[in-house]
């Protein structure tokens, strides 16, 4: 996403990609090549989708939920360096999810979350997400080191020492109140240079077992991992942070692209939808996180059935240049999703959900697909099993 953090000396300490797709919460098991990870939290992680341990009963039902609330859990607000009384208003709304830009950490220490933990109007806190690859894309460097990129891990790991690595991370993650992490990238490698050595490997294989090992050493800690960017960025043409991106057909990606998700996507894992362009499979003039059929793609071909949340929607320029937030927001919950991701001042927040919430009511928006959506994020908070 166009705010993410690059640096060619250093190690960047946050990324910001925005990247919205699915969580199930289903525990399962990682393909490793002749190794399987079960998805199975260690004795003494405790694993939980959330900083609080609010049992499942007292969350609100989102089939009877107030609809402004329902309108609110299908929302991630990005933030940079959110002070006390911005996050106080932001769980007063009952927001759906926090993502935490910039590589400021006094926000991370300071006991500032504490207000996002506590349980929230609907029964259970917010999810709080951040972009922590490693590499060029770190958002806790400044406190818990530098984490070497994707392709590094490759090269001089093995899996099982990637899930010890990610384990460790999640740990550190959790710590400082994030308990979802936009990564890892399963994009397959190619000459993109937005994705680059974020990518684990050119091979489906590799970036399965790889960005598998990630993912479960997440989940061992009891952070959320999110698969991005679906359909595939990786051996797309042009930037979706400043324009369109063109991927390979959809026949090329069912083919490659798409093997991390089918394998996968039944591990207790998200999915992050991008803005790209895929010939044979995309809408004319709608980016993937708006597009109805690419989320079909990944619900009914893939038989995803966890948490989708967008990629970011207010500044990336693949959406920016034709659709103002609001449109772009309604487009994406109709579409498929089910956490919409973007920037904006906490304090813009409550009108954003008066417009969307009349959007609803003047059938521009189908209330039962804000509902399915509400009901995803709960689930991924641990409220019980998502539509």
């Amino acid at each position: 996403m166009r705010g993410e953090h690059r640096r060619a000396s250093a190690p960047v300490r946050t990324g910001w990609r925005g990247r919205a797709l699915v969580a199930a919460l289903a525990v399962g098991a990682l393909s490793t090549g002749s190794a399987v990870i079960a998805l199975t939290p260690h004795s003494d992680s405790g694993a939980r989708l959330s900083a609080n341990d609010t049992p499942a009963a007292t969350c609100a039902d989102p089939a009877t939920m107030p609809l402004r609330a329902a309108v609110a859990q299908a929302l991630m607000v990005g933030v940079v360096a959110p002070d006390r009384k911005e996050l106080t208003l932001l769980t007063k709304v009952r927001i759906g999810g926090v993502f935490l830009h910039g590589d400021g950490t006094e926000e991370l220490t300071d006991g500032r979350l504490k207000r996002l933990a506590a349980p929230g109007p609907v029964g259970v806190a917010p999810l709080v997400a951040a972009d922590d690859e490693g590499g060029r894309v770190q958002r806790i460097a400044g406190l818990a080191g530098s984490m070497r990129s994707a392709r590094k891990q490759t090269q001089t790991l093995s899996a099982d020492e990637v899930r010890a690595l990610a384990r460790k991370r999640g740990e550190r993650l959790l710590r400082y109140g994030i308990t979802m992490n936009l990564a890892p990238v399963v994009d397959l490698g190619g000459s993109n240079s937005a994705i680059g050595d974020r990518s684990y490997a050119a091979r489906a294989d590799k970036v399965t077992r790889y960005a598998g090992a990630f993912a479960a050493g997440l989940r061992d800690a009891g952070v959320l991992p999110t698969l991005k960017h679906f359909p595939g960025h990786g051996r797309a043409v042009g930037d979706s942070h400043r324009g369109q991106a063109m991927t390979p057909s959809v026949a090329s990606l069912r083919e490659r692209d798409w093997v991390p998700y089918r394998t996968l996507g039944a591990t207790g894992v998200a999915v992050m939808v991008g803005h790209l362009t895929v010939p044979g499979l995309s809408t004319p003039g709608l980016p993937s996180s708006l597009d109805p059929a690419v989320y079909r793609a990944l619900r009914t071909e893939l038989g995803f059935n966890g948490l989708v949340v967008t990629d970011e929607l207010s500044e990336m320029k693949a959406v920016r240049d034709k659709f103002g937030l609001r449109k772009a927001l309604r487009r994406a919950l109709a579409a498929g999703a089910d956490l919409a991701l973007f920037f904006a001042e906490p304090d813009r927040v409550p009108r954003l959900l008066d417009r969307l919430e009349a959007d609803v009511k003047h059938g521009r928006l189908p209330e039962a697909r804000v509902r399915e959506a509400a009901g995803r994020v709960l689930a991924a908070k641990g409220c019980g099993q998502g539509g």
